[in-house]
């Protein structure tokens, strides 16, 4: 992932600045202009190929003209060369542009700076602002299906730690992963976990002693990922037989996984029973839920259960 907080330029900083400026109060044309100043300046300085391509994006969405369309799609592109780990979503503007496979297009180097620099906010803004009641739902979700105490729990994307709260109480030894660090000091300071893992789940997972899990938690995290089938094969494969796990995911109407403008990932019901069956899991809750809101809208979602077979022979 690039960390590139400067160009080593000061007239070049000075003028990707006033891009950044330039952008926010909706004039993509100065920004435009301002970013290729930039550029002149320092050709390698990732982050200001990629703010070209957002200013040259909007100044298309403002004007319609071909030629910035064009220009945003070869600025992304350069931001990518690069920056190859993809820390600045140049691949998701891409994708959302109709270049490239928009099931990978959210990288775990995006994911990881994303939530670094949302950290000391998140919880203000996800619980406050849109009302994200995610944990909440899962652990009432869990109680028509599981027993009252777990033995070994895994939260994937633990974030701050929200989930390891709902479930206090519930869980003997509850470990939690994230790509953030940030995000994970936030959830040290809980006191409700008892390890706490930096790291990419589905890796993680594929390299996790088998049947580690009575219980697998993901609270709004599968909207980063695009094709569902590896990590609920990872989550099969950890879960002991007879173990639960349980999940949300943003849903649509349509069968399959769509990436949305919101830069998450909305799945269908047939797509993830389909990736259920495949992981060697049985569904036995799908039922529709709204875990939070955005611009005063329920945003559409499921809140899955399900289970790993008793019998290896189920599997």
């Amino acid at each position: 992932m690039s960390r590139q907080t400067s160009s080593g330029d000061l007239l070049a900083d000075r003028r990707y600045a006033y891009a950044e400026a330039c952008l926010a109060e909706g004039d993509a044309a100065g920004a435009a202009e301002m970013a290729e100043q930039a550029l002149e300046r320092a050709p390698r300085f990732a982050p200001a190929w990629f703010l070209l391509g957002r200013a040259l994006e909007a100044r298309h969405r403002e004007g319609g003209a071909l030629d910035d369309h064009h220009a945003a799609l070869r600025a992304y592109a350069n931001a990518l060369d690069l920056d190859p780990d993809d820390g600045l979503g140049a691949r998701l503007h891409l994708a959302q542009l109709g270049v490239g496979n928009a099931l990978d297009a959210i990288s775990p180097a995006y994911v990881r700076a994303l939530f670094d620099g949302y950290a000391d906010r998140f919880e203000r803004h996800l619980v406050g602002d849109l009302h994200y009641r995610g944990p909440a739902m899962l652990r009432a979700a869990l109680a028509a299906h599981a027993p009252p105490r777990f033995g070994d729990g895994l939260d994937l994307g633990c974030g701050t730690g929200l989930m390891g709260e709902a479930l206090a109480g519930r869980v003997e030894r509850l470990t939690g992963i994230d790509l953030s660090p940030a995000m994970l000091a936030r959830a040290e300071r809980t006191g409700r976990y008892h390890g706490l893992i930096e790291g990419d789940l589905t890796g993680f997972l594929a390299g996790a002693t088998p049947d580690s899990f009575d219980l697998v938690l993901a609270a709004d995290v599968f909207i980063y990922l695009g094709d569902l089938g590896p990590i609920l094969a990872g989550i099969g494969r950890a879960l002991r037989p007879g173990g639960l796990a349980a999940f949300t995911v943003q849903s649509q109407d349509g069968d399959g996984v769509k990436l949305g403008a919101d830069a998450r990932y909305a799945h269908g019901d047939a797509h993830l029973r389909e990736a259920v069956a495949s992981g060697g899991l049985e569904l036995l809750t799908l039922e529709e839920a709204a875990i939070r809101r955005e611009r005063g809208a329920d945003v559409p979602g499921r809140i899955a259960i399900v289970r790993r077979p008793a019998s290896s022979d189920g599997r």
